[in-house]
């Protein structure tokens, strides 16, 4: 048996094949879960573009009806019912076209799925290569956290912005109307309700402490990925000797599942805070 006959049978040749599998599809179920995201967003688009021209379509049929009644019809009002309606109808087709679509992209991801999962399941884990895999995949999980954190504060800014704003809208209607304003007592009232609404489902969901709490996941891991790659700090030696390349990827692997469990934990601690409060409430 030649050389490059045994490097093509050894078991270091077939693990890199393995990688490259595993690789390939990662990426093929990477770019079919974008693609998916993105008819969910034309999905929402058309939605909304749907109930716009729904809503348009009454007014338009309503000043039709009016001016039918008042024996004076405008070609525009015609011509702007027709076009909103055939926008409807539009929207209605692409709806239902990028349905379908959805749902085969959908098919094709869960098979892709099990692919993904298949290609993994041959890889040797007590190797290096299933540890470095870990850690690259880890990246995933900080950006995951650390999206979830922005659109959590995203959330949290929004209802304050609500309860400030309209809390000092509310007091200055409220020395306004001196008098008997229907029109501002009714503007009063909504924006209080608005107001406590808001304050109510920023105290229930805890927007501000997901988002911390997920934050300070993401940094702590991002902090030992580095350190392990670069043998800083317990992941510089173990005694005299360094650690090698296996015990820092073991005792990475060890940190970032600690770390998820703490974060799990840290999400049921604001469920049962949350339910606990309603019940008292109640």
């Amino acid at each position: 048996m030649t050389a490059e006959a045994e490097w093509t049978d050894s078991p270091e040749r077939q693990e890199i094949l393995l990688q490259e599998e595993y690789r390939r599809q990662v990426k093929e179920f990477d770019q079919l879960e974008a693609e998916l995201k993105a008819f969910k967003t034309f999905q929402r688009i058309y939605w909304l573009s749907l109930t716009g021209a729904i809503a348009l379509s009454f007014l338009l049929g309503y000043t039709v009806i009016v001016g039918l009644w008042q024996s004076k019809p405008l070609f525009t009002r015609y011509a702007g019912l027709g076009v909103v309606v055939s926008l409807w109808v539009a929207m209605g087709w692409l709806l239902w076209q990028n349905r379908k679509k959805i749902v085969a992209h959908t098919g094709d991801l869960r098979n892709k799925l099990q692919d993904r999962q298949t290609a993994a399941a041959k890889l040797p884990l007590d190797s290096p290569s299933g540890l470095r895999i870990y850690r690259e995949a880890s990246l995933d999980l900080i950006a995951q956290y650390r999206k979830s954190a922005d659109s959590n504060r995203r959330v949290h800014n929004f209802f304050q912005l609500i309860i400030i704003t309209g809390s000092i809208i509310t007091s200055t209607l409220t020395a306004m109307n001196e008098g008997s304003s229907l029109a501002l007592r009714i503007a009063t009232s909504t924006l209080s309700a608005f107001v406590g609404i808001s304050a109510g489902v920023t105290g229930y969901f805890k927007f501000r402490e997901r988002g911390y709490n997920l934050q300070s996941t993401a940094d702590e891991i991002e902090k030992h990925y580095n350190a392990s790659q670069f043998m800083l700090d317990e992941y510089a030696s173990s005694g005299e000797d360094p650690l090698s390349e296996d015990d820092r990827l073991r005792k990475y692997a060890g940190f970032v599942e600690r770390l998820k469990e703490e974060q799990r934990k840290r999400e049921l601690q604001l469920e049962q805070s949350s339910s606990s409060s309603d019940e008292r409430a109640g």
